[in-house]
């Protein structure tokens, strides 16, 4: 079976829009898939956490598969979101001076791809 680790960066949430997109059509054909959230992009999940917000069924769909992995630690804190991460049971990590490693991907067999 294929891996690939979505690494969402960019706060656009039509760019994150389709990274959840991308790891549900992954995930439905077979694919390993696992999705972080960093840099600016940490700042949608306070929006996504919303029911009726654009998006946030997408949201809902990745966390309930377990494709939603990580958020960053660092990214989450500098964005205002640290707290929101926690409230939603998000798994933050922050191993790389306060970010996720992309190494344990790659030592597991994932493809990386960044957005």
């Amino acid at each position: 079976m294929k891996k690939i680790a979505l690494l969402a960066y960019n706060g656009e949430l039509m760019c994150f829009a389709h990274v959840m997109l991308y790891a549900l059509d992954l995930d439905k054909k077979g694919y390993e898939v696992k999705v972080v959230i960093e840099g600016s992009a940490t700042k949608l999940i306070t929006e996504l956490a919303v029911p009726d917000a654009p998006f946030s069924q997408l949201f809902n769909q990745i966390k309930a598969k377990g494709l939603l992995t990580c958020i960053c630690q660092a990214c989450s804190q500098k964005m205002g979101t640290f707290d929101e991460a926690q409230k939603q049971g998000l798994e933050i990590v922050g191993d790389m001076q306060g970010h996720p490693s992309i190494d344990t991907f790659l030592e597991e067999g994932y493809e990386i791809i960044s957005f």
